[in-house]
């Protein structure tokens, strides 16, 4: 991976599989779209990569690095995309069974959707 260290944790998020599936869930929730009208794994690492540099505002993650509006908006997108990782997992039964229960609160979830507006 070329570029400094943003562009590459940017780079690495971007081929993260989970991160695509957090993209796809994301936009279902913001433009009330169903399963069926975004299909999780819609997003592929291209998509990711848009996604970022769209809300980076930067035509390349290589300017990550070099700009700090750019870097702190990459910081807030891996801790929404943490926070829904950790929404995931408190969301399977704790008895094992892997039930789903809801993932958040009202509250949470609500404002879970205004900080991913960003994406």
């Amino acid at each position: 991976m070329k570029g400094g260290q943003q562009a590459r944790r940017a780079a690495m998020l971007c081929q993260n599989a989970r991160f695509c599936l957090y993209l796809d869930q994301t936009q279902r929730r913001r433009n009330g779209l169903s399963l069926a009208d975004l299909p999780d794994g819609t997003h592929a690492e291209r998509d990711a990569a848009d996604s970022i540099r769209r809300a980076c505002g930067v035509g390349s993650r290589a300017e990550i690095d070099h700009d700090d509006e750019a870097r702190a908006m990459l910081d807030r997108i891996v801790a929404d995309y943490q926070r829904w990782e950790r929404q995931q997992r408190r969301a399977v039964s704790p008895a094992g069974d892997n039930r789903q229960i809801s993932p958040m609160g009202d509250k949470a979830a609500a404002q879970t959707q205004q900080q991913e507006r960003h994406l």
